[in-house]
């Protein structure tokens, strides 16, 4: 059975205030199943986030130098079935700890993204992620 516009809608509507933040959020909107499938800056394996704590630390992580780090659609979410798919962008002041980048604390950073969540039992299980890591290290003028 597809999930409802509306249903999907209203997740995903938590799913931003997830990130952009609130990470009390994660239980409400990832399964146990939940899985990451994206390229990881560290290079590390994405299957290694899994359910709501491995999203929790994974939202922490991507915050983490850029603390206010604010996330809004782009584009308008599209449904298919199971499936939604938005384009964001994400701007926040990075804080000066990023390993290798020369760029100062207080700059703010700009980036870019697209996520492709399957929803299961009215929550997400998988989540694809394709956002624009080397303009954001560009900016960080990691190098």
């Amino acid at each position: 059975m597809s999930t409802d516009n509306t249903a999907a809608k209203a997740l995903l509507d938590t799913w931003l205030s997830l990130w952009n933040g609130d990470l009390s959020l994660a239980s409400e909107v990832a399964s146990d199943e939940f899985r990451l499938h994206s390229h990881m800056m560290d290079g590390s394996d994405s299957a290694a986030v899994k359910g709501v704590e491995g999203l929790t630390e994974y939202v922490r992580s991507g915050r983490s130098h850029t603390p206010d780090l604010r996330f809004s659609i782009e584009v308008p979410p599209l449904f298919d079935g199971d499936y939604v798919s938005v384009r964001w962008s994400a701007t926040g002041t990075y804080d000066g700890s990023f390993p290798g980048a020369k760029t100062p604390a207080g700059t703010v950073v700009t980036f870019t993204g697209t996520d492709t969540l399957r929803i299961q039992d009215g929550k997400f299980v998988e989540y694809w992620l394709n956002a624009d890591g080397l303009h954001l290290v560009q900016q960080l003028q990691v190098g």
